[in-house]
């Protein structure tokens, strides 16, 4: 039977429709997290704290998620991935405001990881539901529009963080801003998603074929290997930079609006690029925009140590952004090629967890860094990203250099094999 969806544009649209409500909810809480971001690190140190507690502080989320993230992918594979999505939603907004009453290290700490714990139910669950969902050869194009979804957000919330803070909500309004917006996006899913079962044609490799997919068996395997080893220089940059930017940038003259014009402009730099750069990844192979993604984030390392304008930083950041609109999509694309059948959500807590290891490392490094001299934070993230590159691309080896163009979709199924993706692979059952 041949695949009787349109092609071209009215065929992509149509083949987002199955995933667009969590690409709505990404850009929702995003906008969330984009008006709470500049100012955590600035909420805290008002409070008599030094940056190498800070970082300890910040590290609390990835430290939770670390341990969440594989745990709550093992239970998405198993159970239903949208009750993940949604619980873990309805937890965030409710410890999110927690640092607005914790007074104390130990306290901001512990609310920080219940945060993070909470978050690590949702995210694997969110992007294996978005991985089953969407045929192979059109995967790397829909993590670049999930990574638009989530920085279209970052760049609409330090706009609404900045003007509640100054119109008198000081620093109270970003965190409420925050907790509503992720309560938001929870009634859109449950709206959507969780109102009636969910139900499309997976195009994976049960169907195309285990030889022609090059699906692996097991999960230990170069490609994700190589992938997760990447993914830990890239999330390093997030955790020195979740810590130090705002006050390296208060350090070079900045005022609150421009540190948020910094995130919004990042934000732009993903937002226009990720689209484009996870079609790419598909027709052409993830290989060259890892390394051109990679080494564009490092060489933004660089020129960030050499600035003392303040002003200077916008065109750089929007760079940084563009290179890991070039990154992101394109490690997605090889984390689902090397994803073994039924374990999309495992894989995806895996990678996760690999990419938060980075941040906690990164957190608890750069405030300690920062407190010697401002630039050092920023020389290592420029080493750990280089090494990483370079020893993700020897293991993944030929593995990695040969891959080529994600597999073609396969025919239409018949209705008998429509899948809920909340399900997995192994969830099939029949359509109404």
């Amino acid at each position: 039977m041949t695949d009787a969806r349109p092609r071209g544009v009215r065929g992509r649209l149509a083949r987002t429709l199955p995933i667009l409500p969590v690409l709505i909810a990404e850009a929702i809480l995003w906008m969330g997290f984009g008006a709470l971001l500049p100012v955590l690190p600035l909420y805290i140190t008002e409070q008599g704290i030094d940056t190498a507690t800070l970082g300890w502080i910040v590290a609390a989320w990835p430290a939770a998620r670390l341990l969440g993230e594989p745990l709550f992918g093992w239970l998405a594979d198993r159970g239903d991935k949208r009750l993940l999505m949604l619980g873990g939603l309805l937890a965030t907004a409710v410890v999110v405001p927690l640092p607005l009453v914790l007074t104390g290290v130990p306290a901001l700490v512990l609310g920080r990881a219940l945060a993070g714990l909470a978050t690590a139910a949702y995210d694997p669950a969110a992007r294996a539901y978005i991985l089953d969902a969407t045929p192979p050869a059109e995967r790397g194009a829909a993590f670049g529009l999930y990574s638009s979804a989530q920085m279209g957000g970052l760049l609409l919330g330090p706009a609404f963080g900045g003007v509640g803070a100054a119109l008198g909500g000081g620093y109270v309004f970003p965190f409420v801003f925050c907790s509503v917006a992720v309560l938001a996006a929870a009634l859109l899913l449950g709206l959507t998603i969780m109102r009636r079962p969910l139900t499309v044609h997976v195009a994976d490799a049960d169907r195309v074929g285990a030889a022609t997919a090059g699906a692996p068996v097991s999960l230990w395997n170069r490609l994700l290997i190589a992938a997760i080893v990447i993914d830990v220089g890239s999330f390093f940059a997030s955790g020195t930079y979740e810590v130090i930017w705002s006050l390296w940038m208060t350090e070079l003259g900045a005022d609150l609006g421009l540190v948020g014009l910094t995130f919004a402009a990042f934000g732009l730099g993903v937002l226009l690029l990720s689209p484009v750069a996870g079609r790419g990844s598909d027709r052409r192979g993830p290989l060259v925009f890892i390394v051109v993604g990679s080494l564009g984030a490092a060489a933004t390392g660089i020129v960030y140590s050499l600035l003392g304008d303040p002003v200077l930083v916008l065109p750089v950041v929007f760079l940084e952004g563009v290179s890991f609109a070039l990154l992101g999509p394109a490690l997605y694309a090889v984390v689902a090629r090397g994803t073994p059948l039924g374990r999309s959500a495992t894989a995806q807590g895996v990678y996760g967890a690999a990419g938060t290891l980075g941040t906690i490392v990164a957190s608890i490094a750069a405030g300690v860094l920062f407190a010697v001299d401002i630039r050092l934070p920023f020389y290592v993230f420029v080493v750990v990203m280089v090494v990483s590159l370079g020893l993700g691309l020897a293991i993944g080896g030929s593995a990695l250099r040969d891959l080529g163009p994600a597999p073609a979709a396969p025919t239409e199924p018949s209705p008998a094999r429509a899948q809920d993706p909340s399900r997995g692979v192994g969830g099939a059952k029949e359509a109404a």
